[in-house]
């Protein structure tokens, strides 16, 4: 069933962590913790979120990605795990299975930001896709599992004195969300400044 905003600007956000440990109860899931609190510091337009967390199974994951768009009306879909080179991991090929556009540009960019850190960043699989139909559209990324790594895929790199240096993929998704037909988000930008042609920026 479709949420209902309590603004017109709401962002439905759907965050899906995905790991066979965590979903069986074997370990605590720090994904969706670290997501909600990154939003909470980073978004100053109202949003609301959905949460999900389920195994390495790439129909259940297909399903999860799909029941957020079609059926809850996200607007923005996260995802944590599941993107390495293991058996396991298959959260790409679900990903890519309900999307209709892809935008390389973000796993290219959230490589690029963590080779700063790791030179095993090559091997993530990260995507993103735009899931659209008949009268709706949605961003879904896949991002990494760890806290850390997620704050740093969003926010990108600063130096000693808060200057970026190489941009997060966040500044990029409210242009993004805009164009797809989504609500018109708002950032806090001492945490992550949104990026958008003068054009496309709407008068205070």
């Amino acid at each position: 069933m479709t949420r209902q905003r309590t603004d017109p600007d709401e962002l439905l956000i759907g965050l899906v962590s995905i790991s066979d440990r965590a979903s069986a109860g074997m370990y605590e899931d720090q994904g969706v913790p670290a997501l909600r609190d990154w939003f909470g510091a980073a978004l100053t337009s109202p949003w609301q979120m959905a949460t999900r967390l389920i195994p390495d199974e790439q129909a259940v994951i297909e399903q999860a990605l799909i029941e957020l768009v079609d059926e809850i009306g996200c607007d923005l879909v996260l995802t944590t795990g599941g993107t390495g080179p293991a058996r396991r991991d298959v959260t790409p090929e679900a990903t890519r299975a309900v999307g209709t556009k892809t935008l390389p540009g973000f796993g290219e960019q959230m490589r690029q930001i963590s080779l700063h850190f790791v030179p095993t960043a090559i091997l993530s699989r990260q995507v993103a896709v735009i899931r659209e139909t008949a009268d709706h559209a949605a961003l879904i990324l896949n991002l990494p599992g760890q806290p850390k790594s997620i704050k740093e895929t969003l926010e990108g790199l600063k130096d000693a004195d808060g200057k970026q240096v190489v941009p997060g993929i966040f500044a990029a998704v409210p242009y993004c969300i805009d164009l797809i037909g989504g609500p018109y988000i708002e950032t806090d930008e001492a945490v992550c400044k949104a990026f958008r042609p003068k054009s496309a920026i709407r008068a205070k």
